[in-house]
This record gives structure tokens, sequence and C-alpha cells, in this order.
């Protein structure tokens, strides 16, 4: 299914709140694409669009955590 622009941020909006209403979370595509309810193209698209806007950061394992996560803050 593919989402028009609207679609796209609410689902933005969706995901960054979920990351930021539990700061531990780890997703895999694939979990996002579960928890989001979209098809996996968008859920790679919406991870990719918070990776790029520095939110989000991909582990070693493949999985997405924010990008703040684990990290000493001064």
């Amino acid at each position: 299914m593919a989402l028009n622009w609207s679609e796209v941020d609410d689902v933005l909006l969706r995901a960054r709140g979920e990351y930021l209403e539990m700061p531990g979370l780890r997703l895999t595509p694939a979990q996002a694409q579960r928890l989001l309810g979209v098809d996996a193209l968008a859920a790679r698209s919406v991870i990719q669009t918070l990776v790029d806007a520095k939110f989000l950061r991909e582990t070693p394992d493949g999985a997405f955590v924010r990008a703040d996560s684990g990290r000493a803050r001064y």
C-alpha cells in the first residue's frame, strides 16, 4: 500500500512518538512495520528518514534505536 504525503507525515510522527515515549525502544524494520501498520517499503522509508535526521541510528545487529541512546550526555 503506497502512502500519500499526509499519511507519511502521520507515520513519521507516530514513529518518533514511540521512540520518545520508550527511550530504550529498539526495532528491526519488520518490527517497525508491524508496530506502525505499514508495508515493508513504507517502514524502511520512515526509518531511513529518521536516520537521515539523526534521530535514529542502526545497531550492529540491524535494529534501530534513538541516536542519543547509550551515549553520555553532558
